[in-house]
């Protein structure tokens, strides 16, 4: 089979203006980045909705994260293209990738195969600049601060209390932390900092939650940046940068519109990660696609107990959101490996491993029932794969009254994702229920993260440090307690050791911080060994990466 560079490259694209009018959208709206790209007024949700039906938005989620993949966006892509077959009104609500993953280990977050998003070396280098306005709206609030400092601290605020880090879109550990301000007077003051991946960017989270330009520049101003001597918070609003930093993000904020290689009408904005953020695409991607669609299909971040949750906790909780329906992507590979086979064994039939990793699956399903909603399984199916080890997980799914599909869509399109699309559509219209918030936003700090730790990761107990405790008291000095939890964990296992695949049990979850993200309007609950700034592997993918001819060869 052709790689997936090969695959985009080789596939002819529609005109940007022809997917807008498959949506209904103005050439008014339309900012062109080329023939294949272009970004969408928002000035679009303002007209009245000319669908007559009511739009169904799915959520796409998946089991834990193993190395064998699962191929969660390759699934939502391949479902849009099968919904669009079998003659539904459809559009994708993505996330856009980072540099960092796409040039470090994990790839690109296009799709894959014949389930793929156009242009795909352009939406995974750099796109339509967004990731990089965030970076410099982002690093001008820190440059501000240490301008401030240099030029007499009006604020008084304390050097040792400052919040805000500075960020930039690439895996690179040797910034996680730094001094700055060295070089004598003219330099600054020196002081601790570092560097986050602009996906962990406050900013990031912001955009992707702001429902319109009032409010992004609201959240802006409710940055809490540091502490003065006294103890007293300092917010972005004091800097007087917040006009600047909109004015940076004006166009960051318009969603980009895409294809697949089906003509599907994609719109991929915003990247926030699920492990360290939120791990869901931005609001106004997501209202403007189920204004324009009678299906939107969605998805989060890694499993289900990282992204799914905080996109029905934080997400959809915040913006008024219901899912129709969510499907659960699994593999066979993937389950073997929850059932302890090594990755090199993974071609190899066996029922009775793909069997022993099911109480992954059955946790996970668990989890979306505790939202009000029965997930459509997908089983997502290699070439490798035995008809006897696929029928273990249509026989387990049918056991737990639980609508299951195969789906080959890497290798077929939106023909190998009819089947799934047609269960999905059966699933929407009969057995969907609106769903409700695993806790309450007033319930106390350690309460919501107790609930999400008990009931979807399976602990015991939360264990919080000296630190977290110390977050704690002026979470609630400051009134912040009524925010939600974005719970920042490993994603390779539902606890917060990465060696315990499966179904773990009997363990308990360390938080060792508790971060206030005031503009997001979250609290980011530190867990583990969670890092913010990821690196590089041995070999990243990078080293494969070229320019052949004018082409780019090498990028997965």
């Amino acid at each position: 089979m052709p790689t997936d560079v090969e695959i985009a490259q080789s596939s002819s694209s529609q005109p940007i203006s022809e997917i807008a009018d498959t949506l209904g959208l103005d050439s008014a709206d339309l900012l062109p980045f080329g023939r294949d790209i272009a970004k969408v007024s928002l000035a679009a949700l303002d007209r009245p909705r000319t669908r007559k039906r009511e739009s169904r938005l799915v959520l796409v989620s998946a089991i834990t994260p193993t190395p064998a993949g699962e191929g969660k966006t390759t699934t939502s892509i391949g479902l849009a293209d099968g919904l669009s077959k079998i003659g539904e009104s459809v559009c994708l609500a993505l996330r856009e990738p980072s540099l960092g993953p796409s040039l470090g280990m994990k790839g690109g977050a296009a799709g894959g195969g014949y389930a793929q998003l156009l242009p795909m070396e352009k939406i995974n280098l750099h796109f339509t600049g967004d990731f990089h306005a965030i970076t410099s709206a982002n690093n001008l609030l820190a440059a501000l601060i240490d301008n401030h400092l240099h030029h007499g601290n009006a604020l008084d605020i304390d050097p040792r209390r400052i919040l805000w880090r500075r960020v930039m879109d690439m895996n690179d550990r040797a910034l996680r932390q730094i001094i700055v301000g060295l070089g004598g007077p003219g330099g600054g003051i020196p002081r601790e900092g570092g560097f986050d991946i602009t996906a962990a960017s406050e900013i990031m989270a912001i955009l992707c939650l702001a429902e319109g330009a009032e409010d992004l520049r609201a959240r802006l101003d409710r940055i809490l940046v540091a502490f003065d001597r006294k103890g007293d918070p300092i917010t972005a609003s004091a800097l007087a940068g917040t006009g600047a930093m909109l004015a940076l993000l004006q166009e960051a904020l318009q969603p980009n519109l895409v294809q697949t290689l089906e003509g599907t009408p994609a719109l991929v904005h915003g990247g926030p990660f699920a492990n360290i953020a939120h791990g869901c695409n931005s609001v106004l991607a997501t209202r403007l696609a189920m204004h324009q669609a009678d299906w939107v299909i969605t998805e989060a971040g890694f499993g289900f107990d990282l992204g799914a949750e905080k996109f029905f906790d934080i997400k959809c909780a915040g913006a008024g959101l219901d899912t129709a329906a969510v499907v659960l992507v699994a593999t066979a590979r993937a389950l073997k490996m929850h059932g302890g086979h090594a990755k090199s064994r993974l071609s190899e039939t066996d029922p009775d491993a793909v069997a022993k990793g099911l109480p992954n699956l059955e946790k996970h399903i668990e989890n979306i029932r505790h939202f009000g909603e029965t997930p459509v399984v997908a089983l997502n199916r290699f070439a490798s794969d035995a008809d006897s080890e696929v029928e273990i997980v249509r026989a387990r799914c049918a056991e737990l009254g639980v609508p299951f599909a195969t789906s080959d869509h890497h290798a077929r399109g939106g023909d190998g994702a009819v089947e799934l699309a047609q269960v999905l559509r059966e699933h929407a219209e009969h057995g969907s229920h609106p769903f409700h918030p695993l806790y309450q936003r007033t319930d106390p700090v350690v309460a919501k993260i107790e609930t999400v730790a008990t009931k979807i990761y399976g602990a015991d107990a939360v264990v919080l440090t000296k630190a977290a405790k110390r977050d704690l008291k002026q979470i609630e000095k400051l009134g912040f307690s009524d925010l939600p939890v974005c719970i920042a964990k490993i994603p390779g296992s539902l606890s917060d050791d990465p060696k315990l695949r499966g179904r773990p049990r009997d363990f308990e979850i360390t938080v060792r911080g508790i971060q206030i993200n005031a503009g997001a309007g979250f609290l980011v609950v530190l867990t583990g060994d969670i890092l913010r700034m990821p690196g590089l592997p041995s070999k990243p993918l990078a080293e494969r990466i070229d320019v052949q001819d004018g082409r780019i060869t090498g990028l997965e």
